[in-house]
């Protein structure tokens, strides 16, 4: 499976790289910085250079996403903290499908990482712009496989675990490797049936 991972230099993206290609696949990974494909996803003309780089691809995988307001509360979220949070963890993702649109097959896919942070059901009163932007990214990566379903193109949602990166913290219950496997698998049984979805990494049902 052709695929290109966003977000690839450390964490989950780093983990989703190694375990794509422990099962064989011909994968690309992105980084902001540093050695291979360099992308800052909100920048849509180095979109487009990455885009003319890679080719046709079966898969697309958005994880590129930051959590800067973790420690900042109702008093102290700042208009800029929102302001980078939606355009790494919203526009980005967009901005990454539609660079890619003219790369992916009919019966491609788009596995968008979320979080169960941006679930209605699972609403809470820290990371209010992380959980804003994840809750707009999922509800994105459900209008995408509508206007996508047409071409043939499955979309779906995941949630990859309270996972132990740099984001998640050490006390988080999920290791990289359990996840990136978890993801894998969902990635796979990915089609049109199935477009639209968002899961846990384990398979579980997550409502918007």
């Amino acid at each position: 499976m052709r695929t290109l991972v966003t977000g690839a230099a450390r964490g989950i993206g780093a983990a989703l790289m190694a375990e794509g290609r422990a099962r064989g696949h011909d994968i690309f990974g992105t980084t902001r910085t540093g050695d291979g494909l360099q992308l800052d996803v909100t920048d849509a003309a180095a979109q487009a250079r990455v885009a003319a780089k890679v080719g046709l691809l079966d898969l697309l995988v958005c994880n590129a996403g930051i959590f800067i307001d973790r420690t900042m509360t109702v008093e102290t979220l700042t208009a800029d903290a929102l302001t980078r949070t939606f355009a790494t963890n919203v526009t980005g993702v967009f901005l990454t499908v539609q660079a890619q649109l003219k790369n992916l097959r009919p019966g491609a896919r788009v596995a968008i990482i979320g979080s169960q942070m941006g679930s209605s059901a699972r609403a809470g009163g820290n990371g209010l712009a992380y959980r804003a932007s994840k809750a707009a990214v999922a509800n994105l990566g459900l209008s995408l496989s509508v206007a996508l379903r047409d071409r043939g193109i499955a979309v779906g949602v995941y949630h990859p675990g309270w996972v132990r990166t740099d984001m998640g913290g050490g006390s988080a219950s999920v290791d990289t490797v359990t996840s990136a496997r978890g993801l894998w698998d969902r990635f796979a049984e990915l089609d049109m049936d199935r477009s639209g979805e968002f899961l846990e990494y384990d398979g579980s049902p997550l409502p918007f």
